[in-house]
């Protein structure tokens, strides 16, 4: 592959700064919305979801100020600031996993269902469409600056795709069928990521792998 020359190598570091803000700011977006609604249509699911996006701006300031590393020397080690911010969104992580399972258990135990799951299909379906462009955008520009750690954090955004795939398949079943406990199996379901993002944290937080998550 041509290497890219001085002035395109300048465009796709601020190509790949702006894409690090996008999801900072979408993920807030995202996590107002769907924690409002989550409370209010008393999905749980939707909620859940919403809050994994609250710990994924963590996690994206931390891709922010990696990028901005990387372009200053590519070759340069994960910094303090890096490590920090993953301990911390790790740890968010786990609560947030700790949370969702015992609140789905105390959900399926009570026999609570959600009012309505209309709005975890919609932001579930705006979810998988904005994050495939996303990680399709953050593959072309870490494979044109042959970057791994750039790639890596494409990798990692397809996670955010798995768990809007089972925030759709589960609101959309129960809002077609009203089937019971299909929302709090959804939420086990999200849980299980969010241990494993949780756990990847720690991981790289403590050594100088990019990421697993492929």
């Amino acid at each position: 592959m041509e290497q890219p020359r001085f002035n395109e190598l300048k465009v796709l570091y601020q190509t790949a700064f702006g894409l690090a803000i996008f999801t900072i700011i979408y993920n807030i977006a995202e996590g107002l919305i769907s924690t409002y609604l989550g409370f209010e249509d008393e999905s749980l699911a939707l909620f859940g979801f919403g809050t994994d996006s609250f710990i994924e701006v963590i996690s994206g300031l931390g891709i922010a100020h990696m990028v901005v590393r990387i372009r200053k020397n590519p070759d340069s080690s994960r910094d303090p600031f890096e490590r920090t911010a993953l301990k911390i969104t790790g740890v968010a992580f786990y609560l947030l996993t700790a949370g969702l399972v015992v609140t789905s258990i105390f959900n399926i135990w009570t026999g609570h269902n959600p009012i309505t799951t209309f709005w975890g299909v919609v932001i579930s379906l705006i979810s998988i469409l904005v994050m495939w462009i996303l990680v399709a955008w953050k593959r072309k520009v870490g494979n044109r600056l042959d970057s791994a750690p750039i790639l890596a954090d494409a990798n990692c955004t397809m996670v955010c795709i798995y768990m809007s795939v089972i925030l759709l398949i589960s609101s959309g079943i129960y809002e077609l069928f009203e089937i019971g406990y299909v929302d709090s199996i959804g939420t086990l379901g999200l849980a299980y990521f969010s241990f494993k993002e949780g756990r990847e944290c720690f991981e790289k937080a403590h050594s100088d792998i990019h990421c697993s998550c492929d």
